[in-house]
């Protein structure tokens, strides 16, 4: 019996000691803090406030660019022929003024294509003062892609420089040898924009057309393309054109880029580098693709 109340005394102790933990255990947990939601897909996370870039067509309103265009022609088939035959003979133009404007032409997208047609519009273009048509062309340039990407993926021809050695204007690259050919991404793109520019600047539609159609023959000029695949090009950025005019954001988008185009193209903008446009020029005079 002794014993009893030093036990009770240990056991006291021990109860007392274990409350602030006990105590702690049953307090209510706080509330987790809510999870951040993911960002809307609407939003550029390069540019936060800035809506991202997205195409104006949906996928219902986009044209099946499988059923417009033709299949590329057969092996050993008269398109055949004169596709190898092409190849073949502008590799001789290495080192040419065609060439060299073949070249330049890799360059592609909404800054590049302003490059592109500076000599025959007659000004230098600094893009930042033309915000709205780099929108338009940003914009339309997912349309383009996407009506390429379709038949590429589909038909999945090789590129004429595949599995030979002749020189071509690019560096060549296995990522580049394992995409497709047809149709051609840069005449796609080439002629669309073309046909934009000329509708934005109606006045010089000719000239611009001219330049358009060269963008594209310099992808033959330069061993990446075959012939038949930036004919196809051409057929691939008409059909995204008129879709596309059929969209009224886009034509909306026109409306202000030709207002755009219209303040800078007013005679007071700084003209392209003069060598440049003499090279560019005397590169087209001659017809490249006769053979």
């Amino acid at each position: 019996m002794p014993r009893l109340p030093l036990l009770s005394a240990l056991l006291t102790v021990t109860v007392l000691g274990a409350a602030p933990a006990l105590a702690q255990a049953i307090q209510p947990k706080p509330a987790a803090p809510p999870e951040t939601a993911a960002p809307s897909v609407g939003a550029d996370t390069l540019k936060p406030g800035k809506p991202a870039v997205k195409p104006y067509l949906s996928e219902a309103a986009a044209p099946d660019t499988v059923q417009i265009l033709s299949p590329p022609p057969a092996s050993h088939s008269p398109l055949d022929n004169a596709d190898r035959a092409a190849f073949t003979n502008t590799r001789a133009l290495r080192g040419s003024a065609r060439w060299e404007l073949a070249s330049s032409d890799v360059a592609e997208g909404a800054a590049a294509i302003l490059d592109t047609y500076a000599c025959v519009l007659g000004t230098r273009i600094d893009q930042t003062r033309v915000p709205a048509v780099i929108t338009l062309f940003d914009r339309a340039r997912l349309d383009i892609a996407r009506a390429t990407r379709g038949p590429k993926l589909h038909y999945r021809r090789l590129r004429p420089f595949v599995g030979n050695e002749a020189p071509i204007c690019v560096q060549r690259t296995q990522q580049l040898a394992d995409s497709f050919s047809y149709p051609s991404g840069h005449a796609t793109q080439g002629w669309a924009y073309a046909l934009m520019m000329a509708a934005l600047v109606p006045e010089k539609a000719t000239v611009i057309l001219a330049r358009g159609r060269a963008y594209g023959e310099s992808r033959i000029i330069c061993g990446v393309h075959w012939l038949t695949d930036v004919a196809a090009g051409r057929t691939n950025g008409s059909a995204i054109f008129a879709a596309l005019m059929g969209d009224a954001g886009f034509r909306a988008d026109m409306d202000k880029a030709r207002a755009e185009l219209a303040k800078v193209l007013d005679g007071k903008g700084p003209p392209p580098e003069a060598a440049l446009c003499t090279r560019e020029s005397n590169a087209l005079k001659e017809p490249a693709l006769q053979f």
